[in-house]
């Protein structure tokens, strides 16, 4: 019977995304160097370099490594919906997500990736994430398109509060946007 065992940089790859994630949330891709990352990994920056290449392929590994976190709350917010009702799971889905993103970590990853979605690379993975999650709640849920896409465009508003923090400001044009949304 063969066994299989990974090699160091299969191992420090995840940890490595993982630095880059919170590296790239604080910084953005453009203020964000792979030096910063390798000291958020406490590691070499040539280390990185072997496991990453390229910025680009740093980012995009810490892009997917966010979608999967995504992926794994929505998964577990949806095993709590109190019943099969594709707006049950949809809603559970979406209290799980708006938890995950207290830190703001994630979301100040994908807003960054929105920023630089020019670049092919990072552009082709931050499309793949969203596809990720779009079939995930589609599958899921068993919603209707519109239901679906209801889901991801107030997840987005959502994002656009938190990072904005809207829900602090005073004023008519605030409480228009932050009506009804409970996962502020």
């Amino acid at each position: 019977m063969a066994r299989s065992t990974l090699s160091t940089a299969e191992l420090r790859r995840p940890t490595v995304a993982a630095a880059a994630v919170r590296a790239f949330a604080r910084g953005g891709y453009h203020g964000t160097t792979i030096a910063d990352v390798a000291r958020e990994a406490k590691i070499s920056p040539a280390y990185v370099i072997k496991l990453f290449p390229t910025k680009e392929k740093l980012f995009t590994a810490a892009l997917e490594a966010c979608f999967d976190q995504i992926l794994a709350a929505l998964e577990a917010g949806a095993d709590t919906a109190s019943s099969i009702s594709p707006d049950e799971v949809l809603d559970a889905m979406a209290d799980a997500y708006a938890a995950l993103i207290t830190d703001r970590t994630l979301l100040l990853l994908q807003v960054h990736a929105q920023s630089v979605a020019e670049i092919p690379e990072i552009g082709a993975a931050f499309r793949a994430g969203l596809e990720r999650i779009v079939t995930y709640a589609k599958d899921r849920s068993r919603g209707t398109d519109e239901a679906v896409q209801r889901f991801i465009a107030f997840g987005q508003l959502c994002h656009l509060l938190v990072a904005a923090n809207v829900q602090e400001v005073p004023g008519p044009w605030a409480r228009l946007l932050t009506a009804g949304m409970r996962h502020l």
